[in-house]
């Protein structure tokens, strides 16, 4: 066949007459679909078609397009939160401090691309001055959790013997802790200051953000002597665009509209792991 792949994903089972129904919406062009694990399937195609909204119309799964050529890649560079983990622990975090509702507002808007995202984090952040740094512990503890997938994605990635890297606009507290749950071989973020056990409201300088995050991207193909069509890149706001965009292989996680137009796959019925299937890895059973 030709030289792209539908690829079915769903966090739950991709039955058949899904996959019967996606290949009889795709017409004459649609080869021989082959499994990936239960929640995915992939279907080789003759040419590339350019309007998947007729394909994904109605189905309670995510239907997206891949090349075949340079499928599989060599880095994984990863959002942390909303995407690797359910919380936005700045928003977690100001929860503790009794002003949640004010912060998240902030962060949704950020995150939607309405707002300069450092303006927006210095924002935040001041609203965290006088917290015990010791609530740091306490919100990982009680609030933070991987996503569906996340453990099982990052883990097939080092299998295949990739890069994989978190990089974040949010706090190394965080990130370190969930780049080791997850697996992932290292972490970048912002650091937050603090004197005499509470927080300061500042973080130390220069913010780690939408810029920051494809700088990332190309020190680490530096470092693998490869280029960014060999990376998978993973996000779900208005932060994540540039490397998004960057990357060979851009994926949007319940991801907002900013970022959705322009990635290269959307998941909005899958869990972290149809990041293996895209690149024709086989899911864990």
């Amino acid at each position: 066949m030709g030289g792209q792949f539908l690829v079915v994903t769903t966090e739950g089972v991709v039955g058949d007459d899904l996959v019967g129904e996606v290949i009889a919406r795709a017409g004459a062009g649609a080869g021989t679909p082959r499994r990936l694990g239960k929640g995915a399937v992939e279907i080789p195609l003759a040419a590339m078609i350019d309007d998947l909204a007729p394909l994904r119309q109605g189905l309670a799964a995510d239907v997206n397009q891949v090349a075949a050529d340079a499928r599989r890649k060599a880095i994984l560079i990863a959002d942390m939160d909303s995407t690797i983990i359910s919380v936005e622990c700045i928003d977690e975090l100001a929860d503790y401090a009794g002003v949640k509702e004010h912060v998240a507002r902030i962060t949704e808007a950020a995150m939607r691309g309405e707002l300069d995202f450092e303006q927006a984090l210095f924002a935040r952040v001041e609203l965290l001055r006088g917290l015990p740094v010791s609530v740091l512990q306490s919100c990982y503890d009680e609030r933070v959790r991987l996503n569906p997938g996340a453990a099982a994605m990052v883990g097939g990635m080092n299998a295949a013997g990739a890069r994989t890297a978190l990089v974040s606009g949010g706090f190394t507290f965080f990130t370190e802790r969930v780049a080791a749950a997850a697996g992932f071989q290292s972490n970048q973020a912002n650091v937050l200051e603090e004197a005499d056990g509470r927080l300061t409201g500042s973080v130390r300088l220069p913010v780690l953000g939408r810029q920051a995050k494809a700088d990332a991207l190309d020190a680490l193909c530096a470092e693998r002597g490869v280029t960014p069509r060999d990376v998978v890149a993973i996000g779900d706001g208005a932060n994540d665009l540039s490397m998004i965009e960057k990357a060979g292989l851009g994926v949007a996680y319940r991801a907002k509209p900013a970022l959705r137009e322009k990635a290269d796959a959307v998941l909005d019925h899958s869990d972290l792991t149809a990041v293996l299937a895209l690149q024709g890895l086989p899911l864990p059973s």
